[in-house]
């Protein structure tokens, strides 16, 4: 399933956030007639690095707008 067509899917289906690994979705889709929001972690797909994150994460699904776009710093562990 390509991007575009997720989001078709996803908004058909009624869901009001997308959160993707995927930072070059806004270059690929247009965005601007979107209903779904997007939340985008940025930096590690890892999830040990992911679940760290989590408050953050929850803090910008519970604060974008519908149509909105986000960007969620998740920095790679250092060991």
């Amino acid at each position: 399933m390509s991007n575009g067509q997720l989001l078709d899917a996803a908004e058909k289906a009624g869901f009001q956030v997308l959160i993707t690994t995927d930072s070059n979705i806004r270059y690929q889709q247009n965005l601007a007639n979107r209903r779904i929001a997007l939340v985008v972690l940025v930096a590690s797909t890892k999830w040990s690095c992911i679940r760290e994150h989590l408050p953050a994460i929850a803090a910008a699904v519970e604060g974008i707008t519908m149509g909105g776009y986000i960007e969620v710093q998740i920095p790679l562990q250092r060991r």
